[in-house]
């Protein structure tokens, strides 16, 4: 019975963790939107957005891997499937914690990438 409440409370949680996450992500769109369109985001910031897409496939996959467990439709090659995806989220979500604190070590927080469209002449290329 304890169980089951832990498995229940853990679905919820994990279903409350990807609202969130996604609501962030979903609130910062149009701030990315604008950035990619004018060419300059700021490292810091698409930093952030990798590790909160990361994490936000991790818990989907953490509530894919619970559910399976608790309502009893998990099969090997799932669980193979499961470990792989968990693998792949976990080393996303890694590289954006170590992008994020590399900045944060380093005080960079300033940096901006600038990208050029494709298809799009340069001024200065002469052409």
């Amino acid at each position: 019975m304890l169980l089951h409440i832990i498995d229940i409370a853990l679905l919820i949680v994990y279903a409350v963790t990807i609202g969130t996450a996604t609501y962030i992500l979903a609130a910062h769109r149009k701030y990315f939107h604008e950035r990619f369109r004018s060419g300059v985001v700021s490292a810091f910031m698409l930093a952030m957005l990798f590790f909160l897409t990361a994490y936000d496939i991790k818990m989907l996959v953490a509530i894919w891997i619970r559910a399976s467990e608790v309502f009893g439709f998990r099969t090997p090659e799932m669980r193979t499937a499961q470990l792989l995806s968990w693998l792949i989220a976990t080393i996303s979500t890694a590289a954006g914690l170590l992008l994020l604190a590399y900045q944060t070590k380093t005080k960079k927080y300033d940096l901006y990438l600038f990208l050029r469209r494709m298809g799009r002449d340069r001024k200065d290329d002469g052409k």
